[in-house]
């Protein structure tokens, strides 16, 4: 997929130099050594989560913009996406290759890109009282998805570094915020909303020709 979204580059952007990268740690080096105008990012790679990567990316490449690419447009991923310094979001199940290039036009203009599919749900999740953003504080966030995957008390506490009684407790708070009274509800919410994936989901999928 990664070759094809390189192929497809090429096409669209016929003036530019495109290459890849097979992994995060491997992109970081490479953008390291290129120094590229603009970085596309996958946010599911094979050694780290994109948006983790991001600091590195603009600490190493202060010039370079840029434009995530995504399969998935679940709540929680939107809102790492916009509260990020990316400078464009590009949905790889519904956008075009041509929508890519006006991404990357956009933001060498210094502007933001987003679809507007993006944007009418970040409006709706900003306008919903009961967003999970509204209810949960960051932390809560992190450990709903520790427990979105079905750790245990035990290995919530172990993984964050707190007591199993506290990680417990998160649990229970979590829990009557959501109005829920058992653990598989909260998995549930948990994968509905984006704070984990199934453990069977592969790629979703390369950005349209």
């Amino acid at each position: 997929m990664r070759d094809l979204l390189v192929k497809a580059c090429k096409e669209a952007l016929r003036d530019s130099v495109v290459c890849g990268a097979r992994d995060g740690e491997t992109g970081l080096e490479l953008c390291r050594a290129e120094q590229p105008d603009v970085i596309i990012l996958d946010l599911a790679l094979p050694d780290r989560d994109g948006l983790d990567l991001l600091d590195d990316l603009l600490a190493a490449c202060r010039r370079s913009k840029v434009i995530s690419v995504s399969g998935y447009t679940d709540e929680f991923t939107l809102h790492r996406a916009l509260r990020s310094k990316l400078h464009g979001f590009v949905d790889k199940n519904e956008q075009t290759v041509d929508a890519l290039a006006e991404a990357i036009r956009t933001v060498m203009n210094g502007g933001r890109y987003l679809p507007a599919a993006v944007q009418d749900l970040h409006t709706t999740q900003r306008n919903n009282p009961a967003s999970f953003d509204k209810i949960f504080s960051e932390r809560e966030q992190h450990l709903l998805g520790l427990f979105g995957r079905g750790f245990t008390n035990s290995q919530v506490a172990a993984e964050v570094g707190l007591s199993e009684v506290t990680a417990r407790n998160y649990r229970c708070r979590l829990m009557a915020k959501l109005g829920v009274r058992t653990s598989p509800e909260l998995i549930r919410y948990a994968l509905e909303k984006g704070f984990t994936r199934p453990r069977s989901a592969l790629s979703h999928g390369a950005i349209k020709g």
